[in-house]
């Protein structure tokens, strides 16, 4: 899923925060100098404190006020300053006259705040620049972007971008799009040829792909169709646009004006909402968890000598490798006895790994006799409460509570073009293919298409709904809801 950011500010919500805590100061400081103490004791002084703060919100997204901020030198920024901050002190004044408030406050305070406003904005502005610029506090934000140039362009394009240091892509990669010895242009490595770039898309951690070349050929075509049916956005800078398919969008990359493509874009009021519901869920799962940990976790110990939770690289959003805890079901040498148990597995292609009867799991034995013995692993495998950990990975940001599996490593090698196209969102602790009953659908080729079903029609309303629907399938002991 591609966030396409409607308005450019809110790619500056560090830049935002710091400008409100900075008006926020030199409103205190003025009331300091002009009474001797913060006056938010008096009910009109805490009202306005709040007035200014929605007032500066408001400039920031009508104005766009942070328009280029990080390309902007310091007079330029200076004089930026100023016009935001007057223009906050004129609408505060307006809204004195408009309510009929103005004999209320000090306008001594009001001229003092406007000044402190300006050199504490200015201040903090240069200052966060310079943290930004000598950091990499911004690298974890950035997309991950492979370009695909012609060799005649590529040091003049690779230079717009990589040296724009406000723009949210991080350029990992070049391909040429025809014979070229160069193996580095700019710092950016040569990571294929055009023949081959479509298996290193498949492979790596790739958010978005950038073409721009003079000529479509066959070759890059089949590339595009090919980061098409993986879902991985691109960003298409060309004369001619007729190699574009559907949900294509104008926008800008590093200032260049582009054409977009994504199987599907949310606008970045809807991620808000997507991640402020994570959070929501994360905060009551983490507790539950923790709860959990606390009361299965000695009966682990005792039964199966090792670690209560454990941790395993799992394959996220386009590729991106991260750690998905769970509370330990199995013996800590399960992975070594997998490999011996592949014959059993029910997924004939590999693609996926279960078993009916897994012997890995704590307390799962089958006596001489065939009398089969379930323990304490079983339990909370059925009850789903080894998945409870995920919600730390939701917290984290590695994870959603609604998307698509994250698979292993050993699965994801595995995976053909169109496989990929569910790693395009954020990996979730439930979904479509979970809710519908993971425990009776063996053909991987039906759990893409779920994933991709859901990807492609997601709202926020489905992932309320099918978090409902996982919540009674796990208190109805449902073994495929998470």
């Amino acid at each position: 899923m591609y966030k396409r950011y409607r308005q450019e500010w809110t790619k500056h919500l560090d830049f935002i925060v710091i400008e409100e805590i900075s008006l926020q100061i030199a409103y205190m400081v003025a009331m300091l100098i002009r009474f001797g103490e913060i006056m938010f004791a008096n009910e009109i002084y805490r009202e306005l404190a709040v007035v200014l703060a929605m007032i500066d919100f408001v400039i920031v997204m009508v104005l766009n006020t942070m328009h280029n901020v990080l390309k902007r030198g310091y007079f330029t920024e200076f004089v930026e300053t100023v016009k935001a901050c007057v223009a906050v002190f004129a609408f505060a004044v307006i809204y004195m006259y408009a309510f009929k408030v103005s004999s209320d406050y000090s306008r001594i305070l009001l001229f003092l705040t406007l000044i402190l406003h300006v050199l504490v904005s200015y201040l903090t502005r240069i200052l966060w620049k310079v943290v930004l610029r000598n950091t990499h506090i911004n690298d974890g934000k950035k997309y991950s972007m492979l370009a695909v140039l012609d060799p005649g362009i590529a040091e003049e394009t690779l230079k717009k971008l990589t040296d724009n240091k406000g723009d949210i892509f991080n350029v990992v990669g070049l391909v040429f799009t025809q014979n070229d010895d160069r193996t580095e242009v700019c710092g950016v490595p040569v990571v294929s040829d055009i023949e081959h770039a479509s298996e290193f898309v498949c492979r790596e951690w790739i958010d978005s792909v950038y073409v721009e070349c003079q000529k479509v050929t066959k070759k890059i075509d089949r590339f595009m169709d090919e980061c098409r049916q993986m879902t991985v956005t691109i960003h298409f800078a060309a004369p001619s646009a007729i190699h574009m398919s559907t949900g294509t969008f104008g926008n800008k990359v590093a200032g260049i004006t582009v054409l977009t493509s994504a199987v599907r874009y949310a606008s970045p009021l809807e991620h808000a909402l997507k991640r402020g519901l994570d959070l929501i869920g994360g905060l009551i799962g983490s507790i539950f968890a923790c709860l959990i940990i606390l009361i299965v976790g000695p009966v682990i110990k005792k039964q199966s000598p090792g670690p209560i939770l454990f941790s395993q690289e799992r394959i996220g959003r386009n590729g991106k490798k991260f750690k998905m805890y769970k509370i330990r079901s199995m013996h800590v040498n399960a992975d070594e006895i997998k490999q011996e148990l592949m014959d059993q597995n029910r997924n004939k292609d590999g693609y996926m790994f279960k078993l009916d009867f897994d012997p890995r799991i704590i307390g799962n034995r089958i006596d001489e006799d065939g009398t089969v013995h379930k323990g304490i692993g079983d339990f909370i495998r059925r009850r789903s409460l080894d998945e409870f950990p995920q919600f730390f990975n939701v917290l984290l940001g590695q994870m959603s509570l609604v998307g698509t599996r994250p698979p292993t490593v050993d699965e994801w090698e595995k995976y053909k073009f169109h496989h990929r196209a569910r790693l395009a969102c954020k990996p979730g602790l439930t979904g479509i293919w979970q809710t519908s009953g993971r425990s009776k659908i063996t053909d991987f080729e039906e759990i893409v298409k779920l994933d991709t079903k859901y990807i492609n029609d997601w709202n926020l309303s489905l992932d309320i709904k099918l978090i409902f629907k996982t919540a009674w399938m796990v208190l109805a002991g449902d073994s495929g809801a998470m």
